[in-house]
């Protein structure tokens, strides 16, 4: 062997060993794997829903009574949506299986899935969904939580190129208009946002709706959006992030603002609000730790879990808008990577809801 093939050698050698170190550094420095919708954790996820999606016992009714004739079992009152313990979650599971199904038709339990769709989302269900809304002190409920995931199943349904999914879009047509004009009716009646870490937090509400409103082309519903937007938020700044979370959050305030606004402004707009409203997140140095879920059989407790992944995909978007701050990927990272595993467990508490938060996360994981 020559001189000159030796030095070609050895410096082939010396270059990959670099790479290879690189590599290795890299690695140790992120030390965070980014969390990816496998075929595997697809079928893991369908398994929560599909599992309470027709299971009417345990259940959590939320309503108000105004007469006898509100009274009746959750199947009776809600033969669409009246499994996974209560109204809301059993309307994001069904969202769940559609988007799980859209990404991987091929899921082990996919007949299974198609058929509780389908014999739950018919006509004839859906109507008696929207005579409950239209009894008489009905028109709040599950105002906004519950209407945002509606429409959040519209738009899967409507972007799922499926013959199932035209029959469901038209069964559940009559539902979503309902949810849409009351929409319309009730934002400009709020005077001022709500700003907790639960249910009923305007931003998180709205980013839904927005999401529906931007792929249908729904363009009265995304100026409603816009002027909320607009009143509640242009003038925010320091926001308390160092206050969150609260015991119970799974959302959280600060960041589903921020998500939110992101989506209205121009990127550099967003940016001049954004350094103001949460100026520790400008520093790639800061650490926001992970919910820490203390006792997963309490309903309330463990909705850290879902804050965890909630607060995710917002700092997902918040990147994708502002790349300049890749440094939040890595802590939507942790946060998903704190709670992911826990969540297939034998707590009903979490089990009934968590798998959709969860697939939400991953399908913004970026």
């Amino acid at each position: 062997m020559n001189s000159k093939l030796i030095s070609i050698l050895l410096l082939s050698f010396f270059l990959n060993s670099c790479k290879e170190d690189v590599k290795k550094e890299s690695t140790v420095e992120d030390n965070i794997v980014v969390p990816e919708l496998t075929f595997k954790e697809a079928n893991r996820l369908a398994g929560l829903p599909l599992a309470c999606l027709q299971i009417e016992y345990p259940n959590k009714l939320n309503q108000s009574l105004n007469d006898a004739s509100h009274i009746a079992s959750p199947k009776e009152l809600h033969p669409a949506f009246y499994g996974c313990f209560d109204w809301h979650s059993s309307v994001h599971g069904h969202w769940s299986l559609v988007s799980l199904l859209k990404q991987y038709p091929s899921l082990h339990e996919a007949a299974t899935i198609r058929a509780q769709l389908a014999a739950n989302i018919t006509a004839e269900n859906i109507a008696v969904e929207i005579a409950y809304f239209k009894m008489e002190g009905n028109s709040s409920y599950e105002r906004t939580y519950g209407w945002a995931w509606i429409l959040k199943l519209a738009e899967e349904l409507h972007t799922w190129e499926d013959p199932l999914a035209r029959d469901l879009e038209k069964n559940l047509q009559p539902l979503t208009d309902l949810i849409v004009s009351s929409y319309l009716e009730f934002l400009p009646k709020l005077n001022y946002p709500i700003r907790v870490g639960e249910h009923t937090n305007t931003a998180f509400g709205l980013s839904l709706a927005l999401d529906y409103a931007e792929t249908l082309k729904n363009n009265g519903l995304i100026e409603g959006i816009k002027n909320c937007v607009t009143r509640f938020y242009s003038d925010d700044a320091d926001c308390p992030l160092s206050w969150e979370p609260s015991g119970f959050d799974f959302l959280s305030p600060c960041l589903e603002e921020a998500n939110l606004v992101r989506r209205i402004y121009s990127a550099d707009d967003f940016k001049i609000w954004f350094d103001a409203f949460l100026p520790e997140l400008t520093d790639a140095d800061y650490e926001l730790e992970p919910g820490k879920v203390s006792d997963r059989t309490d309903g309330k407790l463990v909705h850290l879990d879902g804050l965890n992944f909630s607060r995710a995909w917002c700092l997902y978007g918040i990147a994708e808008t502002l790349p300049e701050y890749s440094h939040l990927k890595k802590m939507a990272n942790n946060h998903i990577s704190y709670s992911l595993p826990n969540i297939i467990d034998a707590n009903y508490s979490g089990t009934h809801w968590l798998g959709s938060f969860a697939l939400h996360a991953l399908n913004n994981a970026k």
